[in-house]
């Protein structure tokens, strides 16, 4: 939870407003703040949907806090890429990354 303060910050929210949005007190929003303890998952999902993020970005695993739009075709290749053995997605895994460098 290490970026629920600083979003709660940027939409001007008070520990007290942002518990009332989720239905929870203030004394735990500001317990995930401090890193006391973690939310549960129904309440984890309730914080990502109210900032319109991701779990990923409120925990500090990806940097990018919209969403990401993902097309049919590349839902399609991520279906593909998933069915491959192992050694085939260390390929395109190298492909990807060494292309990537020239773009």
């Amino acid at each position: 939870m290490i970026r629920l303060k600083e979003l709660r910050q940027e939409k001007g929210l008070s520990q007290q407003k942002l518990a009332d949005a989720l239905d929870v007190l203030q004394t735990a929003i500001h317990n995930y703040e401090n890193e006391n303890y973690e939310p549960d998952i129904a309440t984890l999902i309730k914080i990502a949907q109210y900032f319109d993020t991701s779990i990923d970005y409120l925990i500090g695993k990806i940097d990018y806090s919209g969403p990401i739009q993902v097309s049919d075709r590349e839902t399609e290749i991520i279906a593909g890429y998933r069915k491959l053995p192992d050694d085939l997605k260390d390929n395109i895994h190298s492909l990807i990354t060494n292309t990537a460098k020239y773009i």
